[in-house]
């Protein structure tokens, strides 16, 4: 996808760096130690994160961390609330603005790619959701499972089923419904969308590692999250009342934490499942990152003795002051790793 526009469309935006990349890469410690050394504020782009009690299944950053340095959009909601991409680019906003006003340098850190577009280019000219299409696939659904609807997006549009997980019925009906009601596929009204002025002038960096060590590292955080509590968690959550159909309790390790307590799976399978779809929610997100404009590859984790290299921090602050950053260390090919 190609965004067209120019050096004069982006003459006087707010300036924000975005650091993303696929979960496991090690966003969270580099983001924290540019944060310190550009004097900026953390605004959270993970869609769970935004949700209360949900701690040990998002990798949610820590209180330590959020006192070092100040974060955004983090534990702002209970897990039935709902939350999508227009409600974050409301609150990325006033976000943005707040931490502007008061001299600091705002830093959108997270994985969450469509947000991060969102934000930075606009919202897509397509049509509003409906409630009849959206009956008809909640019907499907339940007659035939979630799998019925997913292969049909994948005769319909099958880049959008490339980048969603099978699981993922609100993003599988949304690609169902605007081609339903417009006859072309979602991700080709993403290819043709184009955007005279953006919102922001950003500087993206994505941060990525050889897929094998990407890998291990997801398997080894998954069981971190085990060794840490995730099971207590999901009994917690359920105990108090939250429903296990929310769409946050069904969200990758909570959900097989559920299918585990609830019998549907050993705890073995159940762990083996949790480092099976984040994996595969990893892989998604490259993919997505690969297509996201102007984007500048970095090897994670991008640190030297635990801190951010001088010519990154010099960079960043150069293109916060209005500068053009010379990138040198931004020199991964994307489709390498």
């Amino acid at each position: 996808m190609e965004f067209e526009f120019s050096a004069d469309d982006l003459e006087g935006l707010t300036r924000v760096v975005v650091v993303g990349g696929p979960t496991g890469v090690g966003k969270t410690e580099f983001s924290l130690q540019l944060a310190e050394a550009v004097d900026g504020e953390i605004i959270n782009v993970d869609s769970l994160q935004v949700y209360r009690h949900l701690d040990i299944g998002t990798d949610k950053v820590s209180e330590k961390a959020r006192r070092r340095v100040p974060h955004h959009l983090v534990d702002i909601l209970e897990p039935d609330e709902e939350f999508n991409a227009g409600q974050f680019k409301e609150r990325a906003t006033e976000a943005i603005e707040d931490i502007t006003a008061r001299g600091k340098r705002p830093l959108l850190v997270g994985g969450t790619g469509l947000y991060i577009r969102l934000l930075v280019h606009g919202l897509l000219d397509v049509p509003s959701p409906s409630d009849e299409l959206r009956e008809k696939y909640d019907r499907q659904a339940e007659e035939h499972g979630k799998d019925f609807l997913y292969r049909r997006l994948r005769q319909v549009d099958p880049d959008l089923a490339e980048e969603v997980h099978p699981n993922d019925l609100v993003r599988i009906t949304r690609g169902l419904e605007v081609y339903d009601q417009t006859g072309k596929p979602l991700s080709v009204h993403q290819r043709e969308h184009r955007f005279s002025t953006p919102n922001y002038h950003a500087l993206k960096i994505v941060l990525a590692r050889d897929r094998e060590e990407l890998y291990d590292r997801i398997n080894r955080r998954v069981d971190q999250m085990i060794d840490e509590g995730l099971e207590e968690e999901y009994r917690r959550l359920v105990d108090e009342g939250w429903e296990p159909d929310l769409k946050p309790m069904k969200s990758i390790g909570y959900r097989q934490m559920g299918e585990y307590i609830f019998g549907e799976l050993s705890r073995e399978e159940a762990i083996r499942d949790i480092k099976r779809q984040t994996r595969r929610y990893a892989k998604q997100q490259l993919s997505w990152f690969r297509n996201e404009p102007q984007t500048h590859w970095a090897r994670a984790p991008l640190l030297e003795d635990g801190k951010v290299p001088e010519a990154v921090v010099r960079d960043v602050k150069m293109f916060f002051e209005g500068g053009e950053p010379v990138l040198e260390w931004a020199d991964v090919d994307p489709y390498k790793v």
